[in-house]
Formats: structure tokens, C-alpha cells, sequence
């Protein structure tokens, strides 16, 4: 039998065919040239996702016009086959639709994780498998370590570039099939090895916008695709006075202080927002304070069921850091009991688990906050 290859495969890189996500970013695209440099038969897959008019090479968003161009200037010159998926409808459906309703319901979304699940990791998932692939490769600056034939996830080495928040919605067969080779890599030797190898997209700025969010204006996409859809409402304090009107829910998130626009001796901050009565309750920061989360639509992934009875820590937001937690988990809902004090939780997000073991932060899994 072959020993197994740089990515935990019983072949030889020439005998290995992999499909590396390709959004023409640095990341993916060094991905792709290491791959083809180590041997491996590799086809290189952008995703069309919707239809971009910010196309200059300036741009921070990612899977728009320009990205595309950038992945096939880069699988040319690594003489790579290339493909173009166009998955518009699917993605309007899966993603954009969804981003918007959480907000009418009051919610702060995360489209990224139901980008990676809806779009992603399932139907690019489905093709790489229609192509006979022996693993999907991505730039995600997470670890996973496969022994047999199950894999494990863990944060990056790299904290301030760890993307586990974005993939706890993996199922465990496509985590068994994606490979992440910069997860051991801090984000500047990534772009070193990009200029190593001659890559255009070595130094290209980072995707920071939401792709179908240019410069962060989320009210303007709600508006253009559910126009009539925001009203006016009420601004109360913590004990329903009414102290204020608003312009519309969508536009405060919960823990937001500035361009509320009602003045206080105090700071004053969204605390909760009341979708169904279309108001706004605000209060003093003390009142953002929580230690309990309910969590909906659970998904495990981590293969070793005793890792529930370690030090168990989660991430309730992209940017947060690591909080201990007691976590009760009840089939596909949780209760998770925070050890230390956390502001300003917000529905809609995401709350992900985690242990620590020999490796570093296992991702274990986790759920959708309600409240």
C-alpha cells in the first residue's frame, strides 16, 4: 500500500486528482501552485456567484468579475485546467435571500456560513465528487488532521486569520473530503510564497467587503431586493417608554452605539431589537451583559463524543475571542452557559464550540443563536 501524501491520501501526487476552490484571491491561489508544485493533478474551480459591478482590480470583495479574471490568469500560468461555475439563482436563493430576512427579522446575519454550506461545500462539494476528485482544497486558514477516514477541524495557527467560526456548519463527509494546506501557515508566508512563485495576486488586497454588500451598505441591497419592506418605528428605554423613532430595524445591529439617534446623559446602545412590533429597545452597556444562549439547528462535527467533557470554550461572533462555557445539548437546540461575561450577543449569529487537546482548539461543532 502507498504511504499517504502531504494531504492524508494512500496515492502518489500524480495519481491524486484534487479541485482547489479558486476565488482569485492570494490564498487559493498560492493553494493551487502549491498543490502543482508537490505533483498533484489538480483542476482549479471559480464560482460565479452574483453579478458585480465593482470590477476593478482595487476590489475587496471576492467571487465578483476582476477574482475571476485573477484565477484564470493564475491557472494559465500554472497550466492548470480551470472551470467557471455559474451559480447566480443558487446563491440569490441560498444566501442573499436568506442575509435579508435575518435582518427583517431583527437578526445579525452571517452570510459567509451559509455561503460555505449552501454553495460552497455542497454543490462544489457535489461536482468535485462528479469529477472522480480525491479531495476539494481550499484557502481557508483552518487545520484539519485526518487519521483513517475521519478528519478533525481546528482553528488556524494564525488567530488573527482562523476561518473555524465561518466552517462549524461543515458536515463530517465534506470535512472527510476538504483539505485546508494553509492552516499551519501564518497569512504573511502565504503571500511570501505567492511572490516565490511568481503569482499576480500576490500582494492583492484582502476580501474584506460582503461580496454582495459593496463598502459595507447592507440597507441599500435590503432596499433594492425587498423595496417597501422597512418602516418606521419605535425607540424605547429599557422600561417601554418611547423615547425615539427609527428609519427601520435594518438599520441597527445590537450592541450598536453610534447613529442611534437619541442623546442620553449615558452612552446608549441597541440592546434588543422587537421585529414583530418593528421597534428598537436601548439602555445603558450594562444591559448588553449576557451569560446565557439558546442555540437552534445544531451541527456536530467532531467524531469523539468525550470532547464534550473537556474545558469546553465558544465564539460568538467572527471578530470574539474564546469564552469558557458549559454547554447542555438537547438533539438539535443547546443552552450554553457563559463563565465570563460577554457583550452584546446578537441573534442571528453563530455559536461555535471548541476544546483544547495536543493539536490546539478543536472545533466541535455549534449552532444559531436566538437569544
Amino acid at each position: 500500500m502507498n504511504k499517504l501524501n502531504s494531504i492524508g491520501i494512500a496515492k502518489e501526487p500524480k495519481d491524486t486528482l484534487i479541485v482547489v476552490a479558486m476565488s482569485g484571491g492570494v490564498d487559493s491561489s498560492t493553494v493551487a501552485a502549491m498543490m502543482k508544485n508537490e505533483g498533484y493533478n489538480v483542476i482549479g474551480i471559480t464560482l460565479k456567484l452574483y453579478n458585480d459591478t465593482k470590477e476593478t482590480s482595487q476590489s475587496k470583495q471576492c467571487c465578483a468579475g476582476q477574482d475571476i479574471m485573477d484565477a484564470k490568469r493564475v491557472a494559465d500560468k500554472l497550466k492548470i485546467e480551470h472551470k467557471i461555475l455559474y451559480y447566480q439563482d443558487r446563491f440569490k436563493e441560498g444566501v442573499i435571500d436568506n442575509f435579508i430576512d435575518s435582518y427583517l427579522n431583527g437578526e445579525t446575519p452571517i452570510p459567509c456560513v451559509q455561503c460555505n454550506q449552501t454553495v460552497k461545500f455542497t454543490d462544489l462539494f457535489e461536482e468535485a465528487k462528479n469529477l472522480k476528485a480525491d479531495a476539494l482544497v481550499t484557502g481557508h486558514y483552518v487545520k484539519s488532521i485526518t487519521e483513517g477516514d475521519k478528519t478533525e477541524m481546528y482553528r488556524g495557527i494564525d488567530s488573527n486569520r482562523d476561518q473555524s467560526y465561518f466552517l462549524f456548519n461543515t458536515t463530517k463527509d465534506q470535512l472527510n473530503f476538504l483539505r485546508f494546506p494553509l492552516g499551519n501557515l501564518l497569512k504573511d508566508e502565504t503571500r511570501e510564497i505567492a511572490r516565490k512563485l511568481d503569482l499576480n495576486v500576490a500582494d492583492k488586497p484582502d476580501s474584506q467587503d460582503i461580496c454582495f454588500v459593496p463598502n459595507g451598505d447592507y440597507v441599500s441591497v435590503i432596499e433594492k431586493f425587498r423595496p417597501n419592506s422597512i418602516s418606521k418605528g419605535n425607540i424605547k428605554d429599557m422600561k417601554g417608554k418611547v423615547i425615539g423613532v427609527h428609519d427601520g430595524i435594518i438599520n441597527y445591529t445590537i450592541g450598536q452605539r453610534k447613529g442611534i439617534g437619541i442623546s442620553d446623559e449615558k452612552p446608549l446602545y441597541v440592546v434588543k431589537i422587537v421585529a414583530d412590533k418593528n421597534e428598537i429597545v436601548v439602555g445603558a452597556k450594562e444591559h448588553l451583559v449576557k451569560t446565557q444562549i439558546n442555540l437552534k439547528d445544531l451541527n456536530i462535527i467532531t467524531n469523539d463524543k468525550n470532547d464534550f467533557e473537556k474545558e469546553l470554550f465558544v465564539k460568538v461572533r467572527s471578530t470574539g475571542k474564546l469564552i469558557k462555557a458549559k454547554i447542555d445539548i438537547k438533539r438539535t437546540s443547546a443552552n450554553v452557559n457563559l463563565l465570563e461575561k460577554e457583550y452584546g450577543i446578537a441573534p442571528g449569529q453563530a455559536c461555535v464550540f471548541y476544546s483544547k487537546d495536543d493539536n490546539g482548539y478543536k472545533v466541535l461543532g455549534g449552532g444559531w443563536i436566538t437569544k
